[in-house]
């Protein structure tokens, strides 16, 4: 399945559905928001959505600081 992440063309193999989690980013521990498709994935569906082939998903993070 070929899928757009973060603006780059990523191939996933075809049963792996569910939208890549923080983790596989590099964002693992750290408070994340995701979109499928310009759409709000709420954080309690982030391991729940299914993806389907050309989505675009973008996975973001807030930096700390003060």
């Amino acid at each position: 399945m070929h899928l757009q992440v973060n603006g780059g063309a990523r191939q996933l193999r075809d049963h792996l559905t569910r939208a890549p989690r923080a983790g596989d980013e590099g964002l693992a521990q750290r408070r994340v928001a995701g979109e499928v498709n310009a759409d709000i994935v709420p954080h309690s569906q982030h391991g729940q959505r299914l993806l389907a082939e050309g989505d675009a998903v973008e996975i973001v993070h807030a930096p700390g600081g003060g």
